[in-house]
């Protein structure tokens, strides 16, 4: 006779199990099933953000209308699901954000780490959940997705690696900036154990981030084709300046792709990798980072871009406090507004104003809790 009294581990492992059960057979039905149980959970203990990012408009509020609008998801590290349930829960409640959203946005941008170590069973779940989203998609790689079979699985997936496209005026290029130089043959190192080197925040054996020649090459000759004056937006996982070396929050050729872009009159470079409120202005360049659904990385200890407006420290209790995801608002000058969905507080909006004017302007409200 089974036991009525059932532990809560017990009952926790039964959720759990049926849970990764409808994940396998992941049709829209399944979806809002799964997404509905997450949701349930996110409600339960309290985790509902303030504020839906819909709702928010800012560029709008002040009489600028969007030329139009796209939204993001980034850095999921997603686990084989049968280690780690909690960042897929994560993705999920970034889908239901985006299908959410109405209107709905002109495309939904991924901004790399799809996968935590590279993995098959990680990447096609990833690819599995965001088959959900109602929006188009665009994927940009990360160096958790890259660096255990060197993106043969990505390619086979999502397709190239870099990649450009035109929508409504603006020229959008997608790079791949997270290669880095051979540390693992001299040594003899196995695909998983580069693999785990890169993933490391800090490990020193690896070298830093680049874009490389041959791409900054293709990149140049994409934008040749270019008129100088069609706003200019690029996608890139690691952020295309040097922020802090010893974390490869770094681009090292950054100087040499932002002189290919500094002939054009609007740039903004949307990056992920840092998981944090990140701004910077650098010339005509602008820069905005994007959060992660997993987890917040801390504020470096130096180098920090002086625009960036602080996240406060997060909940350590709370996996979703600090993580989230967004929403660019293309302005009709061709330049971004930067919407951060921060689950859990207020969203966030810093507007291309605030960038450009090097902080004279319209500037975000800043925490007066310590920051992170």
């Amino acid at each position: 006779m089974a036991n009525k009294f059932r532990s809560i581990e017990t009952k926790h492992h039964e959720e759990r199990d049926a849970f990764f059960d409808d994940l396998k057979k992941l049709d829209r039905r399944a979806f809002m099933r799964v997404a509905g149980i997450s949701a349930g959970i996110v409600a339960g203990m309290g985790l509902r953000t303030p504020h839906s990012f819909q709702l928010v408009n800012v560029a709008e509020a002040q009489g600028t209308k969007p030329r139009f609008s796209f939204a993001y998801i980034s850095d999921t590290h997603l686990y084989d699901q049968k280690l780690n349930d909690r960042f897929v829960r994560s993705i999920l409640k970034a889908v239901d954000d985006v299908n959410a959203l109405d209107p709905q946005p002109d495309f939904v941008l991924f901004g790399g780490d799809l996968a935590q170590l590279g993995q098959a069973g990680e990447l096609r779940l990833g690819a599995q959940i965001l088959k959900n989203i109602k929006a188009p998609v665009k994927m940009m790689v990360g160096e958790h997705d890259w660096f255990l079979d060197m993106g043969e699985l990505w390619r086979e997936l999502f397709g190239p690696p870099n990649y450009s496209f035109d929508h409504k005026g603006v020229h959008f290029v997608v790079l791949n900036s997270i290669l880095e130089k051979d540390f693992w043959t001299e040594r003899k190192l196995t695909p998983m154990e580069r693999m785990k080197i890169v993933a490391g925040l800090d490990n020193g054996i690896q070298s830093r981030f680049e874009v490389g020649g041959e791409q900054r090459q293709w990149l140049q000759n994409d934008l040749a084709k270019v008129d100088k004056k069609t706003p200019v937006i690029v996608f890139s996982h690691s952020p295309l300046y040097k922020y802090y070396r010893p974390w490869n929050f770094w681009t090292d050729d950054a100087d040499e792709v932002q002189a290919i872009l500094k002939p054009f009159e609007k740039v903004t470079v949307i990056h992920g990798h840092t998981h944090q409120l990140l701004s910077n202005q650098i010339g005509n360049i602008s820069f905005h980072g994007m959060l992660s659904t997993a987890w917040p990385w801390p504020y470096a200890p130096e180098g920090l871009p002086k625009l960036t407006v602080q996240m406060n420290r997060p909940d350590p209790f709370s996996q979703f406090d600090g993580c989230g995801n967004g929403r660019m608002d293309v302005l009709e000058t061709g330049l971004v507004d930067k919407l951060y969905n921060l689950w859990e507080r207020n969203p966030i909006t810093v507007r291309a104003s605030y960038l450009t004017s090097g902080g004279k302007q319209d500037a975000p409200p800043r925490t007066k809790l310590p920051s992170y």
